[in-house]
């Protein structure tokens, strides 16, 4: 859990975790690195990045697999999430998916089980094996991800449905559509937010504005781009780092603060929305 002085965000419930966590995207895939991305995560924890997200999606559990080797012995320090398949998702569907997260990362729970996006089966069976899961034990809250304003409402009319704790979209200074309709419609209902690919996997690294805010500060890029979309309260972001270096350059994001020139530059590199935009997905 995080330490006094690490940054939360507080949940619904109450409860707080970091700000900075740690994603997993693309871990598990290799197993010549495997070590090396469960030391990052173990590092990470160190560090106070104690929230990991995975999925069962990601390297077909790989990635869970991974996240069990780094907190194995220290389970009790960590806020985890994972997601359950649409594909999955029905009443008994999810149940069993859960069973296998669970087995792959070597733990009796999951913190915080996200429904990965919107499939075929109504979101009343998911959310009645999510009850079933809470009810058991074997996890403590749940979510949704890559649900638009629309998905949202749908949902939250639901007799469970004020129960959901956030929603895991795309989010990023190249993707600020949410920022319209689904941000502050969340906020309004005390829902939060996390933000997954926080430097677009990279893609907005070589941008001029981004650069030459990241000089001013002595900074990197991507340091940058993890500051701006930390200053927001009620967001969490989950940016990946398979190396020690990487992860100690994402930890250093959170001791950056952008001043209202460095704002203004990266809004003319990267304008608002203006009207309401479709959900991107990666």
């Amino acid at each position: 859990m995080p330490s006094d002085s690490f940054r939360t965000v507080t949940l619904p419930s109450g409860e707080a975790v970091p700000a900075l966590g740690q994603g997993t995207w693309y871990m598990g895939e290799s197993a010549q690195a495997r070590k090396q991305e469960a030391d990052a995560l173990r590092l990470g924890m160190d560090l106070g990045m104690t929230l990991i997200d995975t999925a069962e999606m990601y390297a077909d559990g790989g990635a869970e697999e991974v996240v069990g080797d780094a907190i194995a012995g220290r389970r009790d320090e960590v806020f985890l999430v994972s997601k359950v398949l649409p594909s999955n998702a029905s009443a008994r569907g999810t149940i069993a998916a859960c069973e296998r997260s669970l087995k792959r990362m070597g733990t009796d729970r999951i913190d915080l089980y996200l429904l990965h996006w919107r499939g075929g089966v109504p979101f009343r069976e998911t959310l009645e094996a999510f009850d079933r899961l809470i009810r058991d034990g074997k996890i403590r809250h749940w979510g949704v991800s890559n649900l638009d304003p629309a998905d949202m409402e749908e949902l939250v009319d639901l007799p469970q449905g004020r129960a959901c704790a956030t929603n895991q979209v795309l989010y990023n200074l190249s993707r600020r559509g949410i920022e319209y309709d689904l941000l502050p419609w969340c906020r309004q209902r005390n829902i939060t937010l996390m933000a997954y690919s926080p430097i677009e996997q990279g893609r907005i690294l070589g941008n001029p504005a981004l650069k030459a805010v990241a000089a001013r500060h002595g900074a990197t890029p991507a340091q940058v781009a993890l500051a701006w979309l930390l200053r927001r309260d009620g967001l969490m972001v989950i940016p990946k780092a398979g190396s020690a270096e990487h992860v100690r350059q994402n930890r250093a994001a959170l001791d950056l603060t952008l001043n209202e020139q460095d704002l203004a530059e990266l809004d003319r590199a990267f304008p608002p929305p203006t009207r309401p935009r479709p959900l991107e997905m990666l």
